[in-house]
């Protein structure tokens, strides 16, 4: 493209600046009149064309902070303290305190500073002053007088000071400072020079220009270079974990599952005590478990004398736990630990036609978790029940294995483990490829009788699991931390890659 052609294609705040290339940002928006971010995207198009190159630095730089500046008018709570000892060279703590008008934390950091300086000691409750060379300015002192300083150019001496003055509330602040550097080029110059003619082009046709030929004949139109780089246009999408989550439902839908649904907050009955887990055990402690300060009444009193039973005394040849229920235990409210209490509320209303039967289940659950890369005190569970009488072991494993390499787990397995209200129980593994190691991804099981005669009124075998979900996503997204996955990094959400599986 010529001189000419360029000069047609500037836009008019392009114009505006090219005059004042020469200044900096601040200059450049005070004397075209345009606002600062209307310079900078103004200078990226004419970086665009080759008529200047922009480099950035960012440098931190060391301010004065709120009770920095009242410390600069005032003077610092030591050396407050250090004229008042200077007055009467010995005080008691009370009096001291009272004299010099500081706060409690101000007088603790002030005895802590000086007695670190040797200029003050303490005997039988009492500051005594240790030096006669008071006049010398500490080093804290001179730091904050000459505020604000660059970071990187700190002497030794300044490093200390900036580092005993971090650690007490809003004295200093460090902000990062942009600069940015605009060079111009050979053709840039070129232009400049040209002395560009402030002619008036038409930015754009509109249909009131072509009504009228008055509005456009004999009138030059702004020339665009349709080959310039232009903004990236970032259009809306769902969250990347709910497209997973979409995912998860359709494998289950796709296999023949009814989706199960419920509310987060259940009663202590449908969350433990329908699914056979003691009221002393220790899931139930305030450490695993959100509770809620209310109650909630029991279900039909028929399944509630079922479940007491099969706690108290055991039901189809079982022991129980041999304790005495507590129905004001099964009222506490809580937040679910796991989506298996749709399971218990969905058996209980089953009926004997509706059999074999399956169903499933993917939503949010909490759990007093200390949060690490691999834990959360909410997270995604997927569960599913089969109600079959025919239905074994085997198919448990089949269905497991069918779901986990739709989600794109090609490596798993099995590990036999122990869970309140399954028997046999197992436990699933994916190898994560990111952190080397095989990653927990949940328990699965036939539920026991004590379970299934209460809410089915018969012991029909159902194959139940409850693996977290979002542990699934981590393979697929490359995410080495769980926490990531509810991050609000808009750029990261924006370059995140669709759920296809």
């Amino acid at each position: 493209m010529d001189i000419k052609n360029i000069i047609r294609s500037l836009s008019p705040n392009e114009r505006k600046i090219i005059p004042y290339l020469n200044e900096d940002v601040d200059k450049i928006s005070e004397k075209s009149g345009l606002d600062k971010v209307s310079v900078l995207r103004s200078l990226g198009y004419l970086q665009n064309k080759n008529i200047v190159n922009i480099s950035s630095e960012t440098k931190k730089i060391v301010e004065i902070g709120v009770n920095g500046a009242l410390y600069k008018k005032k003077g610092l709570p030591e050396r407050r303290l250090l004229n008042l000892l200077n007055e009467k060279r010995v005080l008691k703590f009370k009096d001291a305190q009272k004299q010099s008008s500081l706060s409690d934390e101000e007088f603790k950091v002030s005895i802590g500073a000086l007695k670190k300086k040797a200029m003050i000691e303490l005997k039988n409750n009492k500051i005594v002053l240790s030096t006669n060379n008071i006049t010398k300015k500490m080093l804290e002192e001179i730091f904050i007088e000459n505020l604000p300083l660059e970071y990187d150019s700190l002497s030794p001496e300044q490093q200390h000071a900036l580092k005993y003055l971090q650690n007490r509330k809003e004295i200093i602040e460090i902000k990062e400072e942009k600069t940015i550097n605009i060079e111009i080029t050979e053709l840039g110059n070129t232009i400049i020079n040209s002395k560009i003619k402030s002619e008036q082009l038409i930015e754009q046709v509109t249909p009131e220009i072509l009504k009228k030929d008055s509005l456009w004949k004999g009138k030059r139109f702004r020339r665009y270079d349709i080959t310039s780089p232009v903004p990236r246009i970032n259009g809306g999408k769902r969250h990347f974990v709910n497209q997973a989550i979409d995912y998860g439902r359709k494998i289950w839908t796709d296999l023949g599952f009814i989706e199960m649904s419920g509310n987060l907050i259940e009663s202590s009955f449908w969350n433990f005590d329908s699914l056979f887990t003691a009221q002393d055990h220790p899931v139930r402690d305030m450490q695993d478990t959100f509770f809620i300060n209310k109650q909630k009444e029991l279900p039909d009193k028929k399944i509630v004398k079922a479940v007491k039973l099969a706690h108290e005394k055991g039901i189809s040849k079982s022991k129980g736990w041999k304790y005495k229920w507590d129905e004001k235990e099964a009222k506490r409210v809580v937040l679910r630990t796991h989506t298996t209490c749709l399971s218990a509320k969905t058996l209980s209303k089953l009926k004997k036609e509706n059999l074999p039967t399956k169903f499933f289940a993917l939503g949010k659950c909490f759990r007093n978790e200390t949060v690490d890369w691999s834990h959360g005190f909410e997270f995604n569970q997927t569960e599913g029940i089969v109600v079959d009488k025919n239905a074994n072991f085997r198919h448990l494993l089949g269905y497991l294995k069918q779901f986990f390499e739709k989600m794109g787990f090609k490596k798993i397995r099995f590990r036999p483990s122990y869970f309140p209200y399954t028997e046999p129980s197992v436990e699933i593994d994916a190898f994560h490829p990111g952190k080397k190691i095989w990653l927990e991804l949940g328990g699965a099981g036939i539920f026991r009788p004590e379970v299934t005669v209460p809410l089915l009124g018969e012991n029909i075998p159902v194959l139940a699991w409850g693996p977290g979900f979002d542990r699934m996503l981590m393979d697929y997204y490359k995410i080495k931390d769980l926490r990531e996955l509810y991050k609000n990094d808009i750029t990261k959400l924006r370059k995140m890659k669709f759920w296809m599986k």
